[in-house]
């Protein structure tokens, strides 16, 4: 039996629990937040509690915590209820250094696109200026503010709808749509950690849509025993609609030829293989 690590959220102190939940629930994209305040002036700031939750309507959702040391608030979240427009800007690893150091804490006044060195370019439908650095940036009107609790660390989620999206030409693929390998996005991880989506870390996972996997219960015994295949990638071959018809052949050099021809993505030759 393994061993756990157990944690009760209500016996533990709020920075031990932030630490388990962020190293945990990871990795996290990054919403890079530029806002005005009533007054116009400018702030730009990322946020890892963020995603998407609703494509028609097209919605993001991100939400700045309390600071946990003193249960303050941060200037997106004044922003937003002052002018409820944000732009959230997509993070890509050629900016990963300049968006962590627009999230030091400067007083209001403070311009975090000078101070890290960004370009401010004019949105079409609101006011907060976009990174022109960003690979893809979405102008958003806020809908709705919910705040989930009044102590240090509760977060305030920021309910964001889509009003106009800019994506750069050049992490675009020939059928129009984002490569992922173009694109080169980052992520939070726990701690002072990321993770960038690129090279061999970025991989496929046929998708079973409308169509019926047979599963598990249904392969054949000479597959599900094997010592060759991982969970992994018995679920790769369970994600078949129909198996062949023929035996099955229990051979290691079989499987491990197989497995091979998993990893290619050809996966009714793997089947087919695996006849005897």
């Amino acid at each position: 039996m393994e061993k756990y690590l157990t944690v009760d959220p209500r016996e533990v102190t709020t920075a031990k629990m932030v630490s388990i939940l962020q190293g945990a629930v990871a990795p996290r994209p990054i919403a890079f937040a530029s806002t005005v305040d009533r007054n116009g002036k400018i702030n730009l700031s990322p946020f890892s509690f963020f995603n998407l939750f609703s494509t028609q309507p097209p919605i993001l959702i991100f939400s700045p915590s309390r600071r946990v040391r003193n249960n303050t608030t941060k200037h997106t979240l004044e922003n937003v209820k002052e002018v409820p427009e944000v732009v959230i800007n997509i993070v890509n690893y050629s900016m990963v250094e300049q968006s962590s150091l627009a999230s030091c804490e400067y007083p209001p006044e403070v311009n975090e696109f000078i101070k890290a060195g960004f370009s401010p370019f004019p949105s079409v439908k609101v006011k907060p200026p976009r990174v022109a650095e960003s690979p893809a940036s979405f102008e958003c009107r806020v809908k709705e503010i919910i705040s989930l609790g009044t102590e240090g660390g509760a977060g305030n989620l920021i309910i964001c709808e889509v009003i106009l999206a800019h994506v750069k030409n050049d992490i675009l693929n020939e059928q129009g749509g984002i490569d992922p390998q173009k694109l080169d996005a980052v992520a939070r991880m726990g701690a002072d950690y990321y993770c960038r989506a690129q090279g061999e870390n970025i991989f496929e996972v046929p998708k079973p849509n409308t169509k019926l996997g047979i599963g598990f219960d249904r392969l054949p015994e000479e597959i599900l025993n094997s010592k060759v295949f991982s969970k992994n990638e018995l679920a790769r071959l369970a994600n078949i609609e129909k198996l062949p018809i023929g035996n099955f052949s229990a051979d290691k050099i079989k499987h491990l030829q197989a497995t091979e021809l998993l990893k290619q993505g050809r996966l009714q030759e793997a089947w087919q293989l695996l006849l005897e």
